[in-house]
């Protein structure tokens, strides 16, 4: 759904500076080396954190306002759907593997028979 509200030249200039700004700052960190060595994943993170929270709210506009409450559920109905097959999956497979047929015949025993 449009609305005229968002996306005005104005707001992306500066949501796409600010990505710009957090993406360098990213860059700087670990290429620089003016981070520790200690200090540089937790910077990433963190510049990431807020790098994602930017991209959310700049353009795609999720945010508390009315206007934007569409948004922002569509949105994490989404998030917690992907959440479920990501968990999922893993769960699935380790259940599959554990309940699995035991294999009687080695794969030499049946080389002999066949």
């Amino acid at each position: 759904m449009f609305h005229p509200g968002h996306g005005s030249i104005r707001s992306d200039a500066v949501g796409l500076l600010l990505s710009l700004v957090l993406t360098l700052a990213s860059f700087g960190a670990v290429m620089s080396g003016l981070v520790p060595a200690g200090m540089r994943w937790p910077a990433v993170v963190v510049l990431a954190i807020v790098q994602l929270r930017v991209q959310l709210v700049w353009f795609l506009h999720l945010g508390r306002a009315q206007d934007q409450r569409e948004n922002t559920v569509v949105f994490l109905c989404n998030a917690a759907l992907i959440a479920i097959v990501v968990a999922g999956s893993p769960w699935v497979m380790h259940n599959a593997n554990v309940n699995r047929m035991p294999m009687t015949v080695t794969p030499e025993q049946a080389r002999m028979a066949g």
